[in-house]
C-alpha cells in the first residue's frame, strides 16, 4: 500500500515541479515552490 502512496505523490510532485518551470508569472512558480516543499517531505518519509 505505501509503494501506491509513493508512487502517486511522486507523480503529483512531477506534474508540480512542471508547473514550477513551464509557468511565466511569479506568483504561480511561488504556489508551486510552497507546495512541492511538503511533498518533498512526504516523498522522502520526513514528517
Amino acid at each position: 500500500m505505501k509503494i501506491i502512496y509513493l508512487t502517486i505523490l511522486a507523480a503529483v510532485l512531477g506534474l508540480c515541479l512542471w508547473n514550477l518551470f513551464s509557468a511565466k508569472k511569479p506568483s504561480l512558480q511561488a504556489t508551486a515552490a510552497m507546495v512541492i516543499v511538503p511533498l518533498l517531505l512526504r516523498l522522502f518519509l520526513i514528517n
